[in-house]
């Protein structure tokens, strides 16, 4: 048992708070917050996560996180263990910590947001969206192809001189956060609006509403995105859709997890030339060279002309 990963302990947990809000829902007339062949859709990819990403985090996490700081912070004649720019490396100091897990943070800010604008890897990420319900069963909902790459998102904190279990920790609070943000049974929580990530924000950023497309993609803050511009609130007078536009139109977990691929897979195959075979795969999902599919960003620009000549309409419009 790996006693350095949050995780451990959190497993149960999450099951168990699975259990408490489905129950919960079913008694106060909330019927269509779970439905079940999607929620054993999701339990049979969570679990296949677990044990993938312990696999993994064996075989390339740790390794890639140990190499990386060894190569990057040897030890020197006096038996001190120092970063190749110079300086002392990182011990593990409070202060230490709460640096590592603001580096943790900005890292899955990038990583999350790399997964919403890259094709291929919004192919592995897609499946955490998939869902058109949002509840803490989606929270497990993951793809198992983003375990591959995700560690070298994180490789440059042992770079510059974190330890590796200290990395593994913060990654493991991560995704505890991650999984309690899946609820709306927690409203907004005032003043805390200003700098976390809260649940009502990750609403947003599960919506397939245009104005809620790419929106929110922090972890436990949510600085990032007002420093990025991908911060959006909730508008409680916006009727939010759960999912994905072009959802697969099935349960079974194998069609979820690898259906964009194949897509991806289709329409490299039609393109004309080198370039377009190359956006079709590492260009933003929804990119066509005839406009005829469209980029989150192409459809909000869409939208914004749309509302501001509702606007002016309305204005015009006689009494």
């Amino acid at each position: 048992m790996d006693f350095t990963n949050p995780l451990v302990y959190g497993v149960p947990c999450f099951i168990a708070f699975i259990i408490l809000e489905l129950a919960y829902s079913k008694t106060h007339g909330d019927d269509h917050l779970y439905h079940w062949k999607d929620l054993f859709a999701s339990g049979f990819m969570g679990v296949g996560s677990a044990f993938l990403g312990a696999l993994f985090k064996v075989v390339l996490a740790i390794a890639l996180f140990e190499g990386t700081y060894e190569v990057f912070n040897p030890v020197n004649a006096e038996g001190v263990r120092t970063n190749i720019m110079g300086y002392e490396s990182f011990g593990y100091a409070w202060y230490v910590w709460l640096l590592c897990m603001l580096a943790d943070d900005f890292t899955y800010y990038w990583f999350h947001r790399a997964n919403h604008e890259v094709r291929i890897l919004w192919a592995a990420h897609i499946v955490h969206h998939s869902s058109e319900n949002f509840n803490l069963g989606t929270a497990i909902r993951n793809g198992w192809f983003t375990i591959v790459y995700k560690p070298f998102f994180y490789a440059w904190l042992p770079a510059i001189g974190f330890p590796p279990e200290m990395v593994l920790v913060c990654l493991g609070i991560e995704a505890l956060w991650q999984f309690q943000l899946h609820t709306v049974y927690v409203p907004k929580l005032g003043f805390l609006e200003r700098f976390i990530n809260t649940h009502t924000m990750h609403q947003v950023h599960h919506a397939q509403n245009v104005e809620y497309l790419d929106k929110n993609h922090g972890g436990i803050l949510n600085i990032f995105d007002r420093m990025f511009g991908t911060w959006k609130p909730l508008d409680d007078a916006v009727d939010i859709e759960y999912g994905v536009i072009h959802a697969p139109e099935s349960y079974n977990p194998l069609v979820i997890l690898t259906h964009e691929f194949k897509d991806i897979w289709r329409d490299v195959r039609k393109s004309k030339n080198v370039r377009h075979a190359f956006m079709y795969v590492f260009g933003p999902p929804g990119w066509s060279p005839d406009g005829s599919t469209l980029t989150v960003k192409q459809q909000q620009k869409l939208y914004r002309e749309y509302k501001k000549k509702d606007l002016k309409t309305a204005f015009l419009r006689p009494n």
